[in-house]
């Protein structure tokens, strides 16, 4: 049996769907019982657990063959991310009581940084995590290509999306959440020792350009893409509500610098299999 946190998400569903597929045995492991009740129709077991709570996680995760770790995302994170450390904690103690028989985390590319930043809550995760006396794979996945889906009703609306990513004309390492979910299912389903960190991008590097013009072919109409200016951007969170929008300014920072990558380069990373194209083209058809 499998246990997979955050499967009521697009990467968590995509892990349950290929074991399914695979006739394996679920348990999907969600923070409200109702949110299960799709799963509970595919023919998962469905427990009740917060990602903060030890001793649910422990219930949820005993007698797993192997347990998906999927860390819910804080985007405005509160200085020293104390949330990042409380789910880090719970996790944690509940593996150790539990002793599943194998774990894939959810991680980050860039996660084996020393530069503060947003994504240094999976740093954080990897450093507690990867002590523990099961075999644990962290799966750092490259900038997800769903990230677009903030830029289908410019693009179709007004012929102009916004970028945070710059140059405009750089290639980024990006991969589809699809891809995410199917590697990470096939980790849970193979054996080793020890820690391992798996590296995970999609077949090609794309620049913020190439995604305006892929909208453009889906779409039927030119699509171009502007730069948001970098003095901007703490105004900017900040009038999204956000009250600590320096560790997002920083990630951003990383990936525009070159110091957010693979740790083992482009060559040391696995590639995935499906195109941009065909991501953006669902998230417009879903979008309309």
């Amino acid at each position: 049996m499998y246990a997979i946190t955050g499967i009521t998400g697009k990467v968590g569903g995509a892990v349950a769907r290929v074991l399914l597929g695979a006739h394996r045995s679920v348990r999907a492991v969600v923070r409200d019982v109702e949110k299960g009740r799709l799963w509970a129709s595919e023919g998962c077991e469905v427990v009740e657990a917060q990602m903060q709570d030890a001793a649910s996680l422990t219930a949820a995760f005993t007698a797993a063959e192997g347990v998906f770790i999927l860390p819910p995302s804080e985007f405005d994170p509160s200085p020293g991310f104390p949330e990042a450390r409380a789910v880090i904690a719970a996790v944690r103690a509940a593996l150790e009581s539990a002793r599943p028989g194998r774990v894939v985390c959810l991680s980050t590319i860039g996660a084996q940084s020393t530069r503060s930043n947003l994504l240094t809550q999976r740093t954080l995760m990897e450093a507690a995590l990867g002590q523990l006396p099961m075999p644990i794979a962290f799966l750092r996945p490259a900038w997800f290509m769903e990230n677009a889906a903030w830029d289908v009703a410019s693009a179709r609306q007004t012929g102009v999306i916004s970028s945070f990513l710059q140059p405009l004309n750089k290639p980024m390492p990006m991969v589809a959440t699809a891809d995410v979910g199917r590697v990470a299912a096939e980790l849970l389903q193979q054996n080793w020792t020890g820690r391992r960190v798996v590296e995970l991008e999609g077949p090609s590097r794309f620049a913020p350009r190439d995604v305006a013009a892929a909208f453009g072919r889906i779409l039927g109409h030119a699509v171009r893409i502007e730069a948001i200016p970098r003095e901007t951007w703490n105004g900017l969170f900040e009038s999204q509500g956000m009250q600590h929008p320096l560790p997002r300014i920083q990630m951003l920072d990383g990936f525009n610098e070159g110091w957010i990558d693979f740790e083992g380069g482009l060559t040391g990373s696995m590639k995935g299999n499906t195109e941009l194209e065909t991501v953006l083209r669902e998230l417009v058809d879903r979008a309309a």
